[in-house]
């Protein structure tokens, strides 16, 4: 079986732009799979804006992996800086595979990962502030 892999998603991989570690993240979301092996942490760094909504203003990730794990994990970063944590939540899977341009179907699972890591910074942040 041979994947083939969008140009995006090949250029998200050869030059993630959010691969970093954030300074005393405020939030962080570990997951991993064990049948492929990929492991996400995700980090975030929450400010208010004006109006005193919390948004994501950083965000990183190291991801051991795929291609597709790695792009992934780039792209829900790019989606999810700026926004409110309750927008950020609502990412989807399509989501991440539409702004790659598509990935093969054996390695959707990479991105429900990504979706998964800020789902659980976001519940770690929460769990936090209580």
């Amino acid at each position: 079986m041979s994947l083939t892999y969008s140009k995006k998603l090949i250029n998200r991989f050869k030059n993630p732009r959010y691969a970093k570690k954030l300074k005393n993240p405020d939030a962080v979301g570990e997951v991993g799979n064990m049948k492929c092996g990929d492991i996400m942490r995700l980090e975030l760094k929450i400010k208010k804006d004006k109006s005193g909504k919390e948004k994501i203003s950083e965000i990183g990730f190291q991801t051991f992996g795929c291609p597709s794990a790695i792009a992934s994990s780039d792209v829900i970063c790019e989606l999810a800086k700026g926004k409110t944590l309750n927008e950020a939540k609502k990412l989807k899977k399509s989501d991440v595979v539409k702004k790659l341009g598509g990935m093969p179907l054996i390695k959707i699972h990479c991105s429900v990962l990504g979706i998964g890591a800020l789902g659980k910074a976001i519940e770690n942040l929460k769990k936090i502030k209580k």
